[in-house]
């Protein structure tokens, strides 16, 4: 399966934008999300977001890549979100309640993901080789669920609560059980949207 395109920020796109962007896309997905600010201030899944930019930054140039670890286990302590700084986070990810989630160093996610507390993008191998998951974009990943070793999970994709999954899917997939048993969605989940898919 091909690693999932992730949206490039457009030439000359800065920092606000993409804030912007982030909280637009935690009030469309968060049905209790009153007003900007409160998102801004209290959600700290967006904090563990921005933060995770840093490091990710940080991780990319040479001789930085101790103080990236450092500022991603302050991410840690200070959100509950552990985020290794190496992992690729696409735009307009949400990460609703934070708290528990794990997202190791070769993880790749994609654009307008929804991530629920819990959630562990895991590794399976002890090698330096792609060991995490790849999401594609547009994925739903509910509370508690395991995605463990090279995996691919393709676009669309909606994986249940404590689901976990150890093997590829293809685009449009529903992921439920242990271990994730894969079905396509049918015509009648393909209209629902953001919180109300699992």
């Amino acid at each position: 399966m091909a690693t999932p395109r992730r949206t490039p920020a457009p030439q000359g796109v800065g920092v606000w934008r993409r804030v912007r962007e982030d909280i637009a896309a935690t009030r469309r997905n968060d049905p209790a999300a009153r007003s900007k600010a409160e998102i801004v201030i209290n959600y700290s899944g967006m904090h563990a977001l921005w933060l995770h930019r840093i490091a990710h930054r940080l991780w990319m140039r040479a001789g930085t890549k101790l103080l990236a670890r450092t500022l991603s286990q302050f991410n840690r302590f200070a959100t509950g979100v552990e985020i290794h700084p190496g992992a690729q986070i696409g735009r307009r990810v949400v990460i609703d309640h934070g708290m528990g989630i794990v997202i190791g160093e070769t993880a790749v996610v994609g654009d307008d993901v929804l991530i629920y507390h819990g959630v562990t993008l895991g590794g399976t191998s002890g090698h330096r080789v792609k060991r995490h998951p790849t999401v594609g974009s547009r994925v739903l990943i509910g509370a508690g669920a395991k995605l463990l070793g090279n995996i691919t999970i393709g676009d669309d994709s909606r994986i249940g609560a404590n689901a976990v999954v150890t093997r590829d899917a293809p685009a449009n997939s529903v992921l439920t059980g242990v271990p994730a048993r894969v079905r396509q969605r049918t015509p009648a989940e393909q209209d629902l949207v953001g919180y109300y898919e699992i």
